[in-house]
């Protein structure tokens, strides 16, 4: 993929970081559009049309499941694992953290392949769509799905393992690999949607940083994760830090000095050492 792709015609990057933002802050957020429209980003040529296509994939996945299946939480993670690990072959490996495709829902759909976080998005709109109690689990390092009530009775999933089925001490090892910790009560709550597409975009921009030539998916990862209804405010900085990195050095400045006024109330030294990054960035232009 083109690190940058040509501008297109009638605004439609535009608009589709509009409608983007639309859709994050509706009032139940439709994780697969969302994450769609992040994919645009990433692949000009997926436009409306192409997301229709995906949307009725995941709707074509949907109906190839067995109705309300007798055996509660376990019976839906079995019949996930059977009809999309097992027959349709989604999973993942190492090898797929190098790829950029692997964070792009419709590329997932297309190759069967994706990192944890797309093919538990894969599993959880496949088994939302025919009425699975399903969940995202956001643990450390390896993104995972529940079936059932998380409070009460529930089986989980590994989507990159092809769905193989994990006890809540095979998540507490997850979590112990990761951290070298025990699982939080917020590890173990369900992930709304906006957490997921901000963990995707965050996902992104560490696959860009560690590619210093594709500084311009880092930049629209960014710009997607700023218009979140919630962000953290260090992706400010980061995007500043950026635009300098890639010779924008006046945009870098204008945005380093803007961030600098935001935290200077709780944070008075770190702004006026932000701040003298902005006057270093202005002084490569005298």
């Amino acid at each position: 993929m083109p690190q940058e792709p040509e501008p297109e015609p009638g605004g439609g990057r535009a608009a589709r970081r509009q409608q983007f933002a639309e859709a994050a802050r509706e009032e139940r957020p439709d994780l697969a559009l969302l994450c769609l429209l992040l994919a645009a980003e990433a692949d000009p040529a997926l436009d409306e049309a192409g997301i229709d296509e995906a949307q009725i994939e995941l709707d074509r996945l949907a109906g190839l499941l067995p109705y309300s299946p007798v055996g509660g939480p376990g019976a839906w993670a079995r019949n996930l694992a059977e009809l999309l690990g097992t027959r349709c072959g989604f999973g993942g490996s190492p090898a797929d953290y190098r790829r950029l495709e692997s964070s792009l829902l419709h590329e997932v759909l297309r190759r069967r392949r994706g990192l944890p976080i797309l093919l538990s998005v894969v599993w959880m709109e496949v088994a939302r769509r025919a009425g699975a109690p399903v969940y995202g689990l956001a643990l450390p390092g390896h993104f995972v799905v529940g079936f059932g009530d998380p409070s009460g009775t529930h089986v989980l999933a590994d989507p990159f393992a092809g769905g193989r089925l994990l006890t809540d001490e095979d998540a507490a090892l997850l979590v112990a690999g990761a951290t070298g910790g025990r699982p939080t009560a917020g590890m173990m709550a369900p992930a709304d949607p906006l957490e997921i597409v901000l963990r995707v975009l965050n996902n992104i921009r560490a696959w860009a940083q560690a590619r210093p030539e594709q500084s311009a998916v880092q930049l629209w990862a960014l710009d997607l994760s700023l218009l979140l209804p919630s962000h953290p405010a260090r992706l400010r900085h980061e995007r500043a830090q950026l635009l300098v990195q890639r010779g924008e050095f006046l945009a870098g400045a204008a945005e380093l000095e803007e961030y600098a006024r935001v935290v200077e109330a709780v944070e008075p030294a770190g702004a006026l050492a932000i701040r003298r990054q902005a006057a270093a960035a202005r002084a490569i232009l005298n």
